[in-house]
């Protein structure tokens, strides 16, 4: 450990976070600590000892009763700074540790310490029994992520060219999931070149990823990188869970906190990052509640936040390869070797991005070619001209965030006006930004480059046949999305045409003849798909409406039928088989 001084000011936060120190800080008072005794367990330090530290699983929230301790954060290159000096009646922790997660900080006694040990379902039931304390508790909490989220503290140091396919893919997956993280170009910074020179990667081992525990991986997958940081938890074949909801975009988040909330022991599983193609969405507008808007992210952040705090368990990154429906529970198996039970599953897998028919848009993807708008991507293209393609709201709202980043945007759309495919708010912004050109009937036809990534678009006018050439080296496709249902193959439930899940009053009378052998002449509840007990809610599911206030509105009523359906658990008989 460096030496750092015990009388070390208190670390300084952000602008945006300056006026809120004494909610991210609150001293807790001596009646309410009395109040969170019953939940705790008393122990103490000797001088030096660590209470808490990164890389090792999270023993929850630590509240000081005698002594000081020292909170510091470390960053890869094990540079350690002061966060806060905290005495009696001060408490430790942030969001992480409502599920256990290693913390991203180091605690160390600077005298003897008393504390009060507040494991991770302890910690749960006081932020939900202690309503107005567990309210202070639970902001603290949050805005403490937030800041170390801000000032870079805590997480890994990625080392490599700021555009580079791996930087940003690395980028993305720790900002989507909300853990705190820095980067560093070696081409403009002393540090980052001498640990470059060091262990000397080839191009496609970039970025260098430098963790808190001093570990140096090449370019790694988002898996590796998850279980270095402790991300990624180990799941139990053992354990059966009352629902297993698969994604965790909107529909999938909000059904995991109402049902968790309810009680059932909720397992949520993801490929990516929670929020789904919502949380990537630069504002949302039109969602109930939020007049000057929100960003995707920060609502997903919140959802999650939501699911965590009654006690969903959430697992990102993970893939459901396919499902198995011919027993009782149902079994999902993972991309990771293990199998995990179910007595219900809710398919919430929403969709995935539709790839157009460029030719060889693939060797660009991620190197100039993106199928979200982030701030990460709008970095890149800052004072750029850039071309996007794409007339729904998403796109809408991409154009609207991009504009106030790159010199020019150009849009590109299939038909004549945006009037049939974009909400009108959407459409009058757009029409009022100086730096954006509407290109009607247009489309790509062929992408320029090299191994750095893409230099110039070509698309054609669809009437005209006239072509036009735009140099460029970012290009946003937002051209609809495809069903994430390729894992739901030979496992019964039914897709209709283009591959949307089926439910309730879209089964035909076949289907629900079929019930009739498989549950005692129950019929399927209206979201419930042609497997008892498999749900379907979200965009994934057909004839649904694809906006992220009914993905929300059908992952809280999925619950409600939750509960019908193991009210009726008694009668299954057996094994449940696939139609």
């Amino acid at each position: 450990m460096n030496d750092i001084s015990p009388n070390t000011a208190d670390f300084p936060l952000p602008p945006s976070l300056e006026s809120r120190r004494e909610q991210m800080f609150p001293k807790l008072a001596p009646a309410e600590i009395t109040r969170l005794r019953r939940f705790g367990t008393v122990r103490t330090w000797q001088p030096g000892e660590l209470l808490f530290e990164p890389n090792r699983p999270g023993t929850g929230m630590f509240v000081l009763l005698r002594g000081h301790i020292l909170t510091t954060r470390k960053n890869g290159l094990g540079v350690e700074m002061p966060i806060i000096k905290a005495g009696p009646g001060d408490f430790t922790g942030e969001v992480g540790q409502l599920s256990g997660r290693p913390p991203l900080a180091y605690g160390r006694a600077l005298e003897e310490v008393e504390a009060l040990v507040i494991d991770p379902p302890s910690l749960r039931a006081v932020v939900v029994v202690e309503a107005e304390l567990g309210e202070r508790i639970m902001r603290a909490l949050i805005l403490r992520r937030v800041g170390l989220i801000e000032i870079g503290g805590g997480g890994p140091l990625l080392i490599g060219p700021p555009g580079g396919a791996g930087t940003v893919r690395l980028q993305g997956f720790l900002s989507r999931n909300g853990h705190p993280h820095v980067l560093l170009d070696p081409a403009l910074d002393s540090v980052a070149e001498d640990v470059t020179k060091l262990h000397q990667p080839r191009q496609n081992e970039l970025p260098l990823v430098v963790c808190p525990d001093g570990t140096v991986l090449k370019c790694p997958t988002e898996r590796e990188l998850a279980r270095h940081l402790g991300l990624y938890i180990d799941l139990s074949a053992d354990h059966v869970y009352d629902v297993a909801i698969v994604g965790a975009g909107p529909a999938g988040l909000a059904a995991a906190v109402y049902a968790a909330s309810e009680g059932f022991s909720v397992l949520v599983l993801d490929t990516y990052a929670f929020g789904g193609q919502a949380g990537a969405s630069a504002r949302i507008e039109n969602y109930l509640g939020f007049p000057t808007g929100i960003s995707g992210q920060a609502l997903a952040g919140r959802a999650y936040v939501q699911a965590q705090k009654f006690g969903a368990q959430m697992v990102v990154p993970v893939e459901v390869t396919s499902l198995d429906c011919t027993r009782f529970p149902h079994a999902l198996q993972l991309d990771c070797g293990v199998r995990v039970s179910a007595k219900s599953v809710v398919i919430a897998t929403g969709a995935k991005y539709r790839r157009p028919a460029i030719p060889e848009l693939e060797k660009y993807e991620g190197r100039g070619v993106y199928y979200w708008a982030s701030p990460i991507e709008a970095g890149l293209c800052r004072e750029e001209e850039v071309v996007l393609v794409g007339g729904g709201n998403s796109a809408g709202q991409a154009i609207v965030f991009l504009a106030g980043h790159a010199a020019h945007v150009h849009h590109l759309i299939r038909g004549p006006d945006l009037a049939k495919s974009m909400s009108k708010y959407l459409i009058d912004r757009i029409g009022s930004l100086a730096n954006v050109t509407l290109h009607t009937e247009s489309e790509i036809v062929a992408i320029e480059g090299c191994e750095e990534g893409v230099s110039a678009v070509h698309w054609r006018h669809r009437k005209n046949g006239s072509m036009q050439r735009k140099s460029t080296r970012r290009i946003f496709l937002f051209v609809g999305a495809d069903p994430n249902t390729g894992w739901l193959e030979n496992c019964g439930v039914k897709l209709n045409d283009k591959g949307f899940v089926c439910t309730g009053l879209d089964l035909s009378p076949a289907d629900h003849e079929q019930w009739a052998h498989l549950v005692n002449g129950r019929q399927p509840l209206q979201l419930e798909t042609s497997v008892p007990g498999v749900f379907a809610i979200g965009d994934v599911r057909a004839n649904s409406t694809k906006r992220v206030a009914a993905a929300v509105g059908e992952g809280a009523a999925v619950v409600a039928q939750l509960h019908a359906l193991l009210a009726l658990h008694e009668g299954y008989s057996g094994a449940i088989r696939a139609p």
